[in-house]
């Protein structure tokens, strides 16, 4: 079976010259759920958003043994579903129901085919009766649900999180990881959150200075004192 993900010798460089990743190599199978880790600047947002094509980059990322490039950006990205830090950025449309709409109607399907996927992402993430909901009045734990809903109504194989528990209060983000708990699709997660680290994510890649120091399985790295101090991590 092909990986979900293969990346091989991954570079990104911002404008100023400053190189964000240095040569990253990464392979996630299918239905693999994994924690992307490191201090603030150690290029895991810039990884997530080259994965999906928001920023082009050297080297080679492969999503279901396919390699992403411009001839095929648009069907690949759609296998996988970026979930942004600020749910703002992803929700724009007047109501709840607008903004997870608006994916599979940009597909083209049908309006009712649309009104199940809504109707089932929003079950999904627990929004059952927020359809009319204005999308800047929900709280910031309701935001980051919906945010999940819109990606999941165009049925992705891959999620890629970024921050996904971030700014949550404690009841916010037990639901937050019961849900992504209950997800099948492979799950690629940059976080600072190391107790949803221990409790989702059973591997764990740490990045630091735009390269990949240490991979492996999540309670190994946990129980590592001397590998989480050197790159600014702390136990759960």
């Amino acid at each position: 079976m092909e990986p979900a993900i293969d990346i091989r010798g991954l570079y990104f460089a911002y404008p100023d010259g400053r190189d964000a990743l240095r040569g990253v190599d990464l392979v996630v199978a299918p239905g693999e759920k994994v924690a992307l880790v490191g201090p603030n600047g150690a290029g895991k947002s810039t990884l997530l958003l080259l994965l999906v094509g928001l920023l082009r980059g050297e080297g080679e990322i492969r999503v279901q043994g396919e390699r992403l490039q411009d001839g095929n950006l648009r069907r690949l990205r759609s296998r996988m579903g970026l979930v942004f830090q600020d749910p703002d950025d992803q929700l724009f449309s007047p109501t709840v129901f607008d903004d997870v709409a608006f994916g599979p109607l940009y597909a083209g399907l049908s309006e009712e085919e649309v009104r199940r996927r809504v109707s089932w992402s929003l079950a999904q993430v627990g929004l059952e009766g927020f359809e009319e909901r204005l999308s800047h009045h929900l709280s910031l734990g309701e935001k980051k649900r919906a945010a999940i809903a819109t990606v999941l109504s165009m049925q992705p194989q891959v999620l890629v999180l970024d921050e996904p528990s971030g700014g949550l209060d404690p009841r916010a983000r037990r639901r937050l990881i019961t849900l992504l708990t209950g997800l099948s699709q492979t799950m690629l997660v940059a976080t600072h959150d190391m107790r949803l680290v221990a409790e989702l994510l059973p591997r764990t890649v740490v990045l630091d200075e735009g390269l990949v120091v240490s991979d492996g399985p999540t309670a190994e790295l946990l129980g590592n004192e001397r590998l989480l101090e050197a790159h600014g991590l702390e136990r759960p």
